[in-house]
């Protein structure tokens, strides 16, 4: 009886992390840019940065073995960020870019192992797969930071002075990924042009994969 009250006094708690890092997404995705036009102060975004990067910690709090290496790519991250106020340093922003690419593939594969291990399709499912996909675009974002960094004809597209804009790559990623592809903004060297492809395969090849998945499970479940 006391373990079955244990479970029931720890499942809300846990289904919380999903929700919380999507609104957080979300909120980068939609409110940062809208704000960013009214307080053009960069606190906003890595305000946001930094509350995902916790809120993903979070997510993966109930697997120790990824909580360990994700918090200490979120520190490197984190710490790079919050660097750049006292000192611009492209090669510390970059660091604190490739930490974050590994960081939330942590992330990723956690998320998969849950979702897949699943025997069921619940809400906390679903939320999963919709995280999988943002923080897909989301990784790939800061990878394309990164190789600005490293080279700024990476992509065509002009910044203002200081380091490359996060938010401009996120919107990159995600026109990507879903292969809208509106071409104000293209990538200009090899490898670029190579990451943006492979995102766009894995985001369609994500899209037919899951559904499938999820509508199968789903029909395997009603028939038992």
């Amino acid at each position: 009886m006391s373990s079955k009250l244990k479970v029931s006094q720890k499942k809300p708690v846990f289904q919380e992390r999903f929700p919380i890092l999507i609104g957080l997404i979300m909120g980068l995705f939609v409110l940062v840019p809208i704000l960013n036009q009214f307080i053009a102060v960069r606190i906003i975004l890595d305000l946001f940065l930094t509350a995902i990067a916790i809120s993903m910690v979070y997510a993966i709090s109930n697997k120790k073995s990824y909580v360990i290496v994700g918090l200490l790519l979120a520190i490197v991250l984190l710490a790079s960020v919050w660097f750049q106020y006292f000192h611009q340093d492209k090669a510390v922003a970059a660091i604190g870019m490739i930490a974050g690419v590994f960081f939330i593939a942590v992330i990723i594969r956690s998320l998969l192992g849950f979702m897949f291990k699943s025997e069921e399709v619940t809400r906390e499912v679903i939320y999963a797969a919709i995280l999988l996909y943002l923080l897909a675009a989301f990784m790939w974002a800061f990878a394309y930071t990164f190789l600005e960094l490293l080279d700024p004809a990476s992509f065509n597209v002009s910044f203002g002075p200081g380091r490359p804009d996060f938010l401009v790559f996120q919107y990159y990623s995600f026109v990507t990924i879903s292969t809208l592809g509106y071409g104000d903004i293209t990538p200009g060297t090899e490898v670029a042009k190579t990451l943006s492809a492979l995102e766009a395969v894995v985001g369609q090849l994500y899209l037919v994969i899951v559904v499938a998945w999820l509508v199968g499970m789903r029909v395997a479940k009603k028939s038992k």
